[in-house]
């Protein structure tokens, strides 16, 4: 039996909707970016939703509309992908790493020891999909000693008069926070990854959520963004495209991120139908948890804590006390099976480029524990019954092989 990691859910409704968008002749930005943008907007519940072209250009945008520049930082995580850091090195800034906690997201405490004079944003990642403690967050950026040290240099650091949050929730479309709401609208920007591995995808795509608070107004800012996103042009192509519409001016210095209405369209046919999607997830995720719950070497992944839930993107399942080479050597036997796994995700400080800006992987143990013994399960609406417990028996017998040896 061969099971891959994460295949794309394209069934007959995306397959239509992908066809509709080629035969009305249109397939750059137009109505099915509309569209999708409303629909996210609906799920989440933000203020405003602007689709890009990556949940990275979206990233860079709006560190870049904040005004952060070189010799300003942001805080991250060092246990997340590298895109998480790259769209802070590309906006100019210098990435401040800290540690993570044992549910694999950033810790608030690192948070508070890593902020200074020059911090000017942090961007949290809910790794796995399962959500940070926006809460916490957003209560210490608001501190009058925290918020007493920030400085503002640029218009938009001066209407928000603190360090701004940005959710890296590439992977939690559909996870929720708190109340039944789902992730969107709790912090002042929310961005998620629409690419091809992710719950809801557009092959590759972002989705920035704007919630910020008066006197921002959001619906002004999502106008602003989008001429942003398309070099600043003052008329998208669609509505240049109409007959006399040709003139236009460039109001700024923008990027070229836009997403186009053919990749709108496979998101458009899945997220109308996410709640399905998404309970099918949930299934394979209980199946995983009701398998490994019983081995007391299996550590479960964050689920359920409070109000919060996760979006059942990523099974990230920890090995207890194994070390990086038991793990290496226990995902060798389960490919032998032909299932296909991964891990989520190598710390920032170990990669080549990292190492290089001078990151080491001794000031982040957690991250590197967390790292060590993680081996990610497929997860995906298509799985069967009888494939994920194929997953297990095969995850269960690489352990066996991989202890007694």
């Amino acid at each position: 039996m061969k099971i891959p990691f994460s295949p794309p859910y394209i069934d007959e409704d995306v397959i239509n909707e992908v066809v509709d968008s080629l035969k009305s002749g249109w397939i750059t930005t137009g109505p099915k970016v509309k569209a999708l943008e409303q629909e996210i907007k609906n799920f989440s519940q933000a203020q405003e939703v602007l689709c890009v072209n990556s949940w990275t250009s979206a990233a860079i945008m709006m560190l870049k509309w904040f005004g952060v520049k070189e010799g300003d930082e942001v805080i991250v995580p060092a246990y997340t992908y590298c895109a998480t850091a790259l769209a802070v090195m590309h906006a100019g800034a210098t990435p401040v790493m800290v540690d993570s906690g044992d549910d694999f997201n950033i810790s608030v405490e690192a948070i508070r020891q890593a902020i200074t004079r020059r911090t000017k944003a942090i961007i949290p990642v809910d790794i796995a999909g399962f959500p940070c403690d926006y809460d916490a967050i957003m209560s210490l950026v608001t501190e009058e000693d925290i918020q007493s040290q920030f400085v503002a240099e640029s218009e938009n650091q001066q209407k928000l008069g603190r360090i701004l949050i940005i959710n890296d929730s590439a992977h939690s479309l559909g996870a929720i926070y708190r109340n039944g709401v789902k992730i969107g609208n709790e912090t002042d920007i929310v961005i998620f990854s629409l690419h091809a591995v992710k719950n809801i995808t557009t092959a590759e795509g972002g989705a920035i959520c704007l919630n910020l608070p008066a006197p921002f107004d959001n619906e002004v800012l999502y106008k602003e963004l989008r001429q942003m996103s398309l070099n600043c042009q003052t008329k998208d192509a669609y509505t240049k495209n109409k007959a006399g519409g040709w003139r236009y001016d460039i109001s700024g210095f923008g990027m070229k991120i836009n997403m186009a209405d053919v990749n709108a369209a496979i998101g458009l046919a899945q997220i109308r139908k996410y709640d399905v999607l998404l309970e099918e997830r949930r299934r394979v995720f209980e199946a995983y948890n009701d398998g490994f719950c019983k081995y007391e070497w299996a550590i479960l992944p964050p689920t359920i804590k409070g109000d919060k839930r996760t979006s059942y993107h990523v099974y990230a399942l920890r090995i207890k006390n194994f070390t990086e080479e038991q793990r290496d050597a226990m995902i060798e036997e389960i490919s032998r099976n032909d299932v296909a796994v991964n891990v989520h995700f190598i710390p920032m400080p170990m990669l080549s480029f990292f190492k290089q800006q001078g990151y080491d992987i001794n000031n982040y143990p957690t991250a590197y524990n967390n790292y060590k013994c993680e081996i990610s399960l497929p997860v995906y609406p298509q799985l069967s019954e009888e494939q994920v417990n194929y997953v297990i028996e095969s995850v269960v017998t690489a352990y066996e092989k991989v202890n007694k040896g």
